[in-house]
């Protein structure tokens, strides 16, 4: 009597762990989701910076304004981007220093990303393995063996 009460303390404690690292599971795959957003985000801008660069003063562009519709402007200034610094600051630099700054965002977010794709991984094999175990211990409470 005590080993079944000894496993099926062991079966709550294995289920209240495995519920914890499924929403474990659950944010770290969110927050990767989120950072794909941004990582999209940047490589765009990234790539719209370098096309930019080729352009001379008042070439004329098609900028999307959303809903897969486009408004042509004439570029100004191809040697001048206001680049967001974060709590609605933002600052007027070089075309190559805001290629600089969106490249080391990207950069930063493609470690963040990867960090969080490793915790990620290692979450997901802790469930693996809770669940195997629970799996076993469910079979010996079934059964009524030790």
């Amino acid at each position: 009597m005590a080993k079944i009460n000894k496993e099926e303390e062991e079966l709550r404690k294995l289920s209240v762990e495995m519920r914890f690292l499924e929403q474990t599971a659950e944010t770290l795959q969110q927050r990767i989701t989120v950072m794909n957003a941004a990582m999209t985000d940047l490589t765009y801008a990234n790539m719209t910076l370098e096309g930019i660069e080729k352009e001379k003063k008042n070439a004329e562009l098609l900028v999307p304004i959303g809903g897969s519709s486009y408004i042509k402007v004439k570029l100004a200034n191809p040697d001048k981007v206001v680049v967001g610094m974060g709590a609605g600051v933002s600052v007027e630099k070089t075309l190559p220093e805001a290629k600089e700054i969106v490249n080391e965002r990207l950069g930063g977010l493609e470690k963040t990303m990867r960090s969080a794709q490793q915790q990620f991984g290692q979450v997901a094999d802790r469930i693996n393995a809770s669940r195997k175990r629970l799996e076993s211990l469910l079979a010996k409470v079934r059964e009524g063996k030790t």
